[in-house]
């Protein structure tokens, strides 16, 4: 998949209500909802990137970081955004790495 294919649909997540954006709130939804793609910036901070990277390795969750902050802000529409979890089922499969 494109990386403009992919921001996009990342995008329609956002507009249809399934993705949880913000750090905080990705990291209380790995227990709650372990399905799920998290799209992490490639730029975030080291912190965040290791709570994360422990977090998904745990739940055996699906981790991206193809995209910057940057990128992923302006995909979602909002600001300042360094993780991002994708919940709905209609778009983890063609967000998905695997087949």
């Amino acid at each position: 998949m494109s990386d403009k294919r992919a921001l996009g649909l990342l995008g329609l997540a956002a507009r249809a209500g399934g993705l949880i954006d913000g750090s905080e709130r990705v990291l209380n939804a790995f227990q709650k909802n372990p399905h799920m793609i998290v799209f992490l910036a490639n730029d975030a901070g080291e912190n965040i990137h290791k709570k994360i990277r422990n977090k998904a390795a745990h739940y055996h969750t699906e981790l991206n970081e193809m995209f910057t902050a940057s990128e992923l802000s302006k995909a979602i529409g909002k600001e300042k955004r360094t993780v991002i979890a994708v919940t709905d089922e209609r778009f983890i499969k063609p967000l998905s790495k695997t087949p």
